[in-house]
């Protein structure tokens, strides 16, 4: 059992569930259920041998991962797997139903441990096939706004801008009704950008811009633009939040809305979760999104 706080979270909880699955415990001192189930968990992790790692947070020590998590109450359990949530349950189970939630993720004893899947009823399909079971979504329903995004959406991260050009054409129309479409736009316009430069120099200028003067906040945008396109997602966010924070209606409210359009791409689909049981947040996705709401209310 390790205790993780913020700055190890990522080294003990999303690096070691790629190799192994993550058990996390969101507890406090006060909860007297957590010291129910707390000694059960770490029994477990003994008797199934390593087979997972338990790891305990203190949700009123590290109340920002807990919102990340979208703890609303304590214990609270999600097991993670290849750096992705995947299950969870809340409150104090009794040890049989806690063997019953692992066993349907853990591998037994004599199965090799990297042939964990996080859906092991689901193979993944290669990029090509994904694309073209999207493709297939969204011809078969063309009003569907859902499949619509998804399909264009891969695309793009596919780098087939052209591809996804014209499969955004039937919705063009729609960018001012439909958000996700919105985002879907912008981070277009955020490649066509990119392709018009040579992104190396044109990051070093925005850089050399931005050094003499912090408030240079077009040359911010620029730079946030062509990190979008090489889809280092949390260092355009973090460059966009450098606006927010200085002005936060800039340019007819351009960065929260290109803000807001990244965090629409990189949000994964909720895993799936046993009834009656709340699926967790991407961390990533949840942490920007409280970032913008403390930068935007303050």
């Amino acid at each position: 059992m390790i205790d993780v706080t913020i700055e190890n979270f990522e080294t003990e909880v999303i690096a070691a569930s790629t190799t192994q699955p993550v058990l996390v415990d969101f507890w406090a001192p006060w909860c007297g259920p957590c010291k129910v189930i707390g000694p059960l968990l770490e029994k477990l992790e003994a008797d199934y041998a390593g087979r997972f790692k338990l790891v305990k947070i203190d949700s009123d020590q590290e109340q920002q991962l807990a919102a990340a998590f979208g703890v609303r109450s304590i214990p609270t359990v999600i097991l993670l797997m290849n750096g992705q949530p995947v299950d969870g349950f809340m409150g104090a189970l009794p040890e049989g139903k806690i063997r019953e939630f692992l066993d349907k993720h853990i591998p037994p004893a004599d199965e090799p441990q990297e042939e964990v899947l996080p859906e092991p009823e689901e193979q993944p399909l290669e990029q090509g096939d994904a694309i073209e079971r999207l493709s297939q979504a969204a011809a078969a329903a063309p009003d569907n706004d859902d499949a619509r995004f998804d399909y264009v959406k891969a695309l793009l991260l596919a780098g087939r801008t052209d591809d996804a050009k014209v499969a955004f054409a039937p919705v063009i129309d729609k960018t001012q009704l439909v958000r996700r479409f919105d985002s879907l736009q912008r981070l277009m316009d955020a490649m066509d950008f990119a392709d018009a430069t040579e992104p190396a120099k044109a990051l070093a200028d925005a850089d050399s811009k931005i050094a003499a003067n912090k408030r240079d906040f077009q040359a911010r945008f620029d730079k946030a633009r062509l990190l979008t396109a090489q889809q280092q997602w949390t260092a355009a966010m973090d460059e966009l939040l450098e606006i927010l924070m200085r002005d936060k209606a800039w340019n007819e409210d351009l960065a929260r809305k290109t803000y807001i359009a990244i965090l629409d791409v990189i949000e994964p689909p909720r895993p799936k979760v046993a009834e009656g049981q709340i699926p967790a947040d991407d961390p990533t996705v949840a942490t920007y999104r409280r970032r913008l709401s403390s930068v935007v209310l303050s």
